[in-house]
C-alpha cells in the first residue's frame, strides 16, 4: 500500500488505480497541518499488503477551521438546519427527547457548542424536543362481567363505550326422526305445521354478560379508546 497522505485526491486515485485498488473519500476534517484538499489519513496504512481490488478509505483535509459554529439552540429543527448549511457546515445527526413544558421541534442542545474552537469535522449534531406520545394502556379482560359494571369501569378510566350487540343464540337441536315403521297420518302429512312467531329481539341490559370485546384483552390501546362488546 503506497503512502497517500499529502497527495491530492487525483494523485492518490492515480497511485492506487495503477495497483488495481479502489479509493473512496469517506470523511473530511479540519486540519491546521495538512493543506486544504490534500489527503490527511488513509486505511489501510502505508506498507500494508492487500489484495487487488481492495478499497482504500481516505479522509480529506479542509484546512484550518475558518467557520464559526453558530448557536442554534432554541430554534426549530428546520431553522437550525438552514443556519448550519448556509455556513458550509453539515447536520450530522438529530436525536429527539420528550421534555415536559417545552414545545416540540425545538433545539435543546448542540455539539459542538456555539463558537467552539478546535473543531475537527464540519458537522453539528442536535438534540431536539419531541412531541409527547399519547398515554397507552394494556386492555384488560371484561369477559364474564356484567355490562353495567363494565360501562362504569370504562367511564371512570376515560374510555368510551362503543357498540353493544347481543350474541346469536345457539341453534336448537334438530327434531328426532319419526319411527319408520309407523305410517304418518294422512291429514298431518298434507297439513304443514303451524308457523311459530319469532321471538322479539333481546336488548342488552346492565345485567347482560360480556362474551366478547374489541379491542381484545392484552392489546395495547391509547387513552380514550372506544371499546365494543358482545353480550348474552
Amino acid at each position: 500500500m503506497p503512502a497517500l497522505v499529502g497527495l491530492t485526491p487525483a494523485q492518490a486515485e492515480h497511485a492506487v488505480s495503477g495497483l488495481g485498488l479502489e479509493m473512496s473519500i469517506e470523511r473530511k476534517y479540519y486540519s491546521p497541518q495538512i493543506p486544504e484538499g490534500k489527503i490527511m489519513s488513509q486505511l489501510p496504512l502505508p506498507g500494508t499488503k492487500v489484495r487487488r481490488g481492495w478499497q482504500v478509505r481516505v479522509a480529506q483535509s479542509l484546512g484550518p477551521t475558518r467557520v464559526t459554529i453558530p448557536d442554534v439552540t432554541g430554534e426549530s429543527e428546520h431553522a437550525a438546519d438552514f443556519n448550519i448549511r448556509r455556513r458550509g457546515l453539515e447536520l450530522a445527526s438529530t436525536a429527539e427527547v420528550e421534555t415536559p413544558g417545552i414545545p416540540a421541534d425545538q433545539v435543546l442542545a448542540q455539539s459542538p457548542p456555539a463558537n467552539a474552537t478546535q473543531v475537527l469535522a464540519p458537522k453539528i449534531s442536535l438534540l431536539v424536543t419531541a412531541a409527547p406520545q399519547p398515554q397507552s394502556f394494556v386492555m384488560p379482560s371484561f369477559l364474564g362481567q356484567p355490562l353495567g359494571s363494565v360501562s362504569r369501569t370504562l367511564q371512570d378510566n376515560g374510555f368510551k363505550l362503543g357498540t353493544v350487540s347481543v350474541a346469536a343464540p345457539a341453534p336448537a337441536p334438530a327434531p328426532a326422526p319419526a319411527d319408520s315403521q309407523t305410517a304418518p297420518d294422512a291429514a298431518s302429512a298434507q297439513t304443514p305445521p303451524p308457523a311459530q312467531a319469532l321471538p322479539a329481539p333481546v336488548q342488552p341490559s346492565p345485567a347482560s354478560i360480556v362474551v366478547a370485546q374489541v379491542p381484545a384483552p392484552g392489546q395495547k390501546v391509547p387513552a380514550g379508546s372506544t371499546v365494543s362488546f358482545e353480550v348474552r
